[in-house]
């Protein structure tokens, strides 16, 4: 299967810059036999009672920060893991390469440590709580294709609002059409939801570079599944009720611990690879948004409904001029395959 399998022209205009104002005002698409335009306040008229939404509350952390080498050279630092309270791995965009054992000043006037470097991700040891400097002058982390700087309306809108665990350097984009009134209603009509974790790198922005697809290696990312949530999961399914994943990260972290064997809480990384031919064990339908061409995220959604409905789909978006990426518009899609 070829990279170039997966690729797509999409017009400049149709990347989303900005948040539509208000969240579940944004477009929804169900893929049903036709093509239904819709908005996302209308999620209810297309799930059933029994159904379970599995949502993601990573949390994203303000995880960009600006300083200069010791020599004076400008550099942009994108946090990219946290390996504990005082050390991360992160990205480094430099004029050159900043030297291990070198030190880093912040635009506040303190210094980290670069300490290693493996995989092309440097080691930083920050000496205090990193989580509170980035709180302090961390810029929140907006996607390589909003090109803007990043403002206060950032910080409440690249963010779901069910946010709670600290940790994700890229949004879990198809729950910010989502607010807490939508999902009461949803909870009136029969329509439950869980929450898994999985804290989202900055590797998702990341495009397949290898041409055959299958040698392609995913970064790794780190999850969390409660009992609480597999219970749910187990019940929904035994009373024929769909488990509705919301983005592609609910549904990495779904079909990692299905993996496992027998269903049960679960935490670790997972580097899982979805693409055409993957056997899907436990989800049934999921929530997306419109995705980079050539990227893992397309070749999931490939995997689910086909790729020659994907690019279908994705033809008629275009037409009907949804917007596209982080800030975008939806789609509702049921398994096909």
């Amino acid at each position: 299967m070829k990279l170039s399998d997966f690729d797509f022209d999409l017009p400049n205009s149709l990347i989303a810059q900005y948040p539509i104002e208000k969240r579940t005002d944004s477009r929804l698409l169900v893929v049903e036999e036709d093509y239904i335009n819709a908005t996302f306040s209308q999620l209810d008229e297309f799930l059933k009672p029994k159904d379970l939404l599995i949502l993601n509350d990573t949390k994203v952390i303000p995880a960009r920060l600006f300083g200069r080498k010791e020599s004076g050279g400008k550099v942009e630092i994108l946090v990219e893991r946290l390996i504990n309270e005082f050390e991360a791995l992160v990205m480094i965009k430099a004029s050159r390469a900043p030297k291990i054992g070198s030190y880093i000043v912040l635009e506040n006037g303190k210094q980290v440590k670069v300490f290693d470097k493996a995989s092309g991700l440097y080691k930083l040891s920050f000496g205090s709580s990193i989580l509170t400097l980035l709180n302090e002058i961390g810029h929140v982390p907006l996607p390589p294709y909003i090109k803007r700087i990043d403002g206060k309306e950032d910080l409440i809108r690249y963010q779901t609002v069910y946010a709670k665990n600290d940790g994700a350097v890229a949004a879990p984009t198809a729950g910010l059409h989502f607010d807490e009134p939508l999902l009461s209603n949803l909870n009136s009509y029969g329509i439950d939801h869980a929450f898994v974790t999985l804290h989202v790198g900055a590797g998702t922005f990341q495009p397949v570079k290898v041409e055959d697809i299958t040698g392609h290696q995913m970064h790794s990312e780190y999850f969390e599944v409660c009992q609480e949530t597999v219970d749910k999961i187990v019940s929904t399914k035994a009373s024929g009720g769909r488990i509705v994943a919301v983005g592609t990260t609910a549904v990495r972290t779904l079909e990692s611990i299905a993996l496992l064997g027998e269903l049960s809480s679960a935490k670790g990384d997972t580097d899982i690879f979805i693409y055409p031919g993957f056997e899907f064990r436990l989800v049934d339908a999921m929530i997306t948004n419109f995705h980079l061409p050539k990227s893992s995220l397309l070749m999931l959604v490939s995997a689910f409904i086909g790729i020659e409905k994907m690019f279908q789909v994705y033809q008629y978006a275009i037409e009907e001029k949804y917007r596209f990426f982080s800030y975008g518009d939806a789609m509702f899609l049921e398994k096909t395959l």
